[in-house]
């Protein structure tokens, strides 16, 4: 998914890039390393301190952020952000703060962004996961260009799986969902 975007067929210009739950680093210094500007936020300690490990490993510098993605504005990240990264973390948001958090990457995106989100689509526990539907509703100002299923062999490429997960996946317990939105300009 952020691959596709750098180095894909039509791949991005580097620019400004937002990692929203960006755990211990992956995609920020994936970024980093490819030129982008990185910001990253996320709301664990560890997983910040984790993030800034591997950035210095990687001789790169992102600025990581731990903090709350629904409050974006009160962290400082910043505005014109040309592609939004969330490998992960929307589909774990509260329903009740996922208008904070769709207004707040609304917010700080450059005109004609683009979003790309990884998670869950229907899972097994109730208030998590995320549908097409409801990204539609809740990014009103954006639009949905792709929402692809994605099969256990193409999840192996960005999570460690395992059997349990995989026989979860096969029995339909819930599924995984690769999604692409663009700002409207």
């Amino acid at each position: 998914m952020v691959v596709e975007a750098v180095e894909g067929p039509n791949r991005m210009a580097p620019g400004r890039a937002l990692d929203l739950g960006c755990g211990t680093g992956r995609n920020a210094v994936y970024l980093a390393r490819h030129g982008w500007d990185v910001t990253g936020v996320d709301l664990v300690h560890h997983a910040v301190a984790l993030a800034r490990r591997n950035a210095d490993a990687a001789g790169v510098s992102p600025r990581l952020l731990e903090g709350d993605v629904t409050r974006l504005e009160a962290l400082g990240v910043g505005c014109g952000f040309d592609l939004l990264v969330d490998a992960g973390c929307y589909h774990a948001v509260p329903m009740d703060r996922r208008d904070a958090y769709a207004a707040g990457v609304t917010a700080v995106a450059a005109p004609g962004a683009r979003l790309l989100m990884f998670g869950v689509g229907r899972a097994p526990v109730p208030g998590a996961g995320v549908t097409k539907e409801e990204l539609r509703h809740r990014f009103a100002g954006w639009r949905l260009v792709s929402a692809v299923r994605m099969t256990a062999e193409e999840l192996r490429g960005y999570i460690r799986t395992g059997r349990v997960f995989e026989a979860a996946m096969a029995r339909r317990w819930f599924d995984v969902w690769r999604y692409r939105l663009e700002l409207r300009a």
